[in-house]
């Protein structure tokens, strides 16, 4: 599927849009040639990081997921149209920040999903497809009495998919398994075109260093050791435009009511992905191959961490032709080159000086 040129004048919608993934969305979209309208924070500053380079080629309507004002007054842009395209990531996203921040997590993911859903009703607005961004942390642990219930690849390991028990171990999964089950409750309750992707584990450039991903290529960068927490959970790491094709293919042909879960297909301990990164750094010239560190004040809280996620994308494949197209060897290079030429991007929202 073409699927720049089923965007081209399309009207789009985007919340979080200058945050990781919905900037690589926004600047998709605008390549396109889409009519992109997006919904960042506002802020004192009115500052826009990571798509101020296309702010000629947009619309930017400011304000908050928590203000039921001014989402109402963002998506009232949509009234003359009825083929538009929401595409909500907007959300607080860090699994450790939400036990930091847990009622900001709740009023963002929860209250600002509801808030977006029940605006675009009492509109009336003639959406073509309302995309809601989950999370592969929303499946957390199998649990025993449920390991029947879970499809079990050849090599005995559990392949989560849209037919898998969830199993929410922090507040930021919980909270975005409400938003999940918001997202269908108004496609049952008034018909809205909803649709519910999970994507596991992006990473790429532009993502926030405190992330696994991030905080082992800025701390390889600065110093010689690298200081982590738990490093045997292992995570379905796709790279952040192979993410981005999944929503815009959801989008644009997944059936409404209905929830796509992808990824790159094959996990990888924390202790090797670190080492991958390492060896791609070292192997590139980056750095010298630092020290790996454990620290106990690196880990999640209690028994919140979730210990294996790997994906089976069919659903997807089968229905739109998507598959990951972008290997995690190179994958990592681009964003190790990334935060190697980006450093006042990062350097003051670390969390390991």
């Amino acid at each position: 599927m073409n699927v720049d040129a089923k965007l081209s004048d399309r009207p789009v919608f985007v919340t979080g849009a200058d945050g990781f993934v919905g900037s690589h969305l926004t600047e998709r979209l605008v390549a396109a040639g889409a009519n992109v309208h997006v919904f960042v924070r506002a802020t004192s500053s009115g500052e826009l990081n990571n798509i101020r380079h296309l702010t000629e080629d947009l619309t930017v309507h400011r304000g908050d997921l928590r203000d039921q004002h001014s989402v109402r007054e963002a998506l009232t842009a949509l009234e003359p149209y009825d083929d538009s395209l929401v595409f909500h990531l907007g959300a607080q996203a860090h699994v450790g920040e939400s036990w930091d921040r847990p009622y900001e997590t709740v009023d963002s993911n929860v209250n600002g999903t509801m808030n977006l859903l029940q605006a675009i009703v009492d509109l009336d607005l003639d959406i073509a497809k309302f995309d809601t961004a989950g999370t592969s942390e929303e499946y957390g642990n199998v649990k025993e009495e449920m390991a029947d219930k879970h499809d079990i690849g050849d090599d005995g390991r559990v392949l989560l998919s849209e037919r898998s028990p969830v199993n929410p171990t922090s507040i930021y999964a919980t909270s975005k398994l409400a938003a999940d089950f918001l997202t269908m409750n108004y496609h049952d309750a008034y018909g809205l075109p909803t649709v519910t992707t999970r994507m596991f584990n992006n990473y790429g450039p532009r993502q926030n260093p405190r992330y696994i991903t991030g905080t082992i290529i800025t701390q390889a960068l600065e110093r010689d050791i690298v200081e982590l927490g738990n490093l045997t959970p292992k995570r379905d790491m796709c790279f952040v435009e192979d993410g981005v094709r999944g929503h815009m293919h959801v989008a644009l042909e997944g059936t409404p009511g209905e929830q796509y879960v992808y990824g790159y297909g094959e996990n990888i301990s924390m202790r090797d992905w670190t080492n991958l990164i390492l060896d791609v750094g070292a192997e590139h010239g980056y750095w010298e191959r630092p020290e790996i560190v454990q620290a106990e004040d690196r880990y999640r809280p209690g028994d919140s961490d979730v210990e294996e996620l790997l994906v089976g994308y069919e659903k997807l494949y089968n229905e739109t032709g998507w598959e990951p197209e972008v290997s995690w060897e190179e994958g990592v290079q681009r964003t190790i080159d990334w935060y190697a030429n980006n450093k006042p991007a990062w350097y003051g929202r670390v969390d390991w000086r």
